[in-house]
This record gives C-alpha cells, structure tokens and sequence, in this order.
C-alpha cells in the first residue's frame, strides 16, 4: 500500500521489450535505501516489484533498479510510453508504523486520462485532466484521486473532466510541474468508494433471498 507522497523523482535508463512485455530500468536513491528484490516501487502510480538492483557504477551516481511490466500493465498504464530520460514519481511502499500523509493508494492504475488545460494562479496551478466515463461516478469533489502517484483532492468533478489544485511543492517534487497538455496521466479512483458501490449493489438481492 502507498499513500500518495512522492519521495524522489526517478530517471528512466530503459525500456525494453521482452515475451509479453517489457522490463523497465530506473535510476534512482532515496527509494532504494533499505530496498531489496521483492519490494515494492510506485512508479507514476503503478506498483512495480524491484527484481534487480544494481549499485552506481561512479562516484556521486544514482543505483538502477529494474522490474518487469506486464502487457496488462502496458494496456493500462502510460509506462509503456516512458523513454530512456523521462523523469517518473516514485515512492516505496508503506511500513507499518509509518506516516500516513495522503490517502489509501494501492497502486492498481484504473485507467489513463490526459492533461486538458493548465490555468496558473499566484500560489497554485489548476490543472484539468480528461475522466473515462467508466471512472467518473468514483470521482467526487473534495474527494481523493491519484495522479501518476501523487495524491489529490478533486476541485471540481465532472461527467468527463475533473480538476485539481497543484501547491508549488507538488509543482516542483513530481512530474505534474512537467506535464503539458495532451500527455497521458495514470489515475487511481479512492478504493474505498469501489468497495461500497459493491456492497449496496449487493444489498438487493440480499434483501430478496431473505424475503423468501
């Protein structure tokens, strides 16, 4: 489990093809510390397992990890789309006991939208983004969503567009500075209002079988 707060800005080194995916390669430092094959890296929203980690080869250089995409992972996500340069938002996964600063993020990409509009004001930036219809009913406003991995409150939440507001801290630690309008974004809806849409349409027909 994740919550949403980036702790470094990884750099692409690879990606490559292989049997039904692709294998990434990121360069990165402050999500290695204490990281072994096995764990779990966020990258731009989407929780990857760590296979390999290699130590920086220069003095001063950053460590690669690598982990393997899925061609479910490429169908659903925008890191079939990143290249060797591409800056990416990661964050380990959660320890028990840690601070919990955003909200629930599983790291289970549920679609893409993409950068409609950006709209800067004098201390934060309105960014609207695109809302596949099937995601739209799980989108509120003052709900949370996450973006390529960050955490957000929803501004505004329409039929096929939401809104959100950047701080400059997140203009300036995540990819979100950066991204311009058309780019596709990975989102993740708050899981919580899945698991009671699930639940209420299951009480009618609970409610029949106890009739009979």
């Amino acid at each position: 489990m994740f919550t949403g707060i980036v702790e470094e800005l990884g750099t692409v080194v690879d990606v490559r093809e292989v049997a039904d995916g692709a294998r990434l390669t990121v360069a990165a430092g402050t999500v290695l510390d204490g990281t072994r094959p096995g764990d779990s890296i966020s990258v731009d929203g989407c929780c990857l397992t760590v296979t390999t980690i290699e130590d920086a080869g220069t003095a001063g250089g950053l460590a690669h990890w690598t982990a393997d995409l899925m061609a479910e992972t490429l169908r659903r996500t925008s890191l079939g789309d990143r290249r060797p340069g591409d800056r990416v938002n990661l964050e380990r996964a959660l320890a028990a006991g840690g601070r919990f600063g955003g909200h629930v993020v599983q790291g289970h990409v549920d679609g893409t939208g993409a950068v409609l509009s950006r709209t800067p004001g004098t201390q934060w930036e309105v960014v609207e983004i695109s809302l596949p219809a099937d995601l739209a009913r799980y989108v509120v406003a003052q709900g949370s969503i996450a973006v390529d991995g960050v955490s957000l409150t929803v501004v505004h939440a329409g039929d096929d567009a939401f809104t959100v507001s950047l701080i400059p801290e997140t203009l300036e630690r995540t990819t979100l500075g950066a991204r311009a309008v058309g780019e596709p974004v990975n989102l993740e809806v708050d899981v919580l209002s899945k698991y009671v849409e699930r639940h209420l349409a299951r009480r009618p027909a609970e409610a029949t079988e106890a009739a009979r």
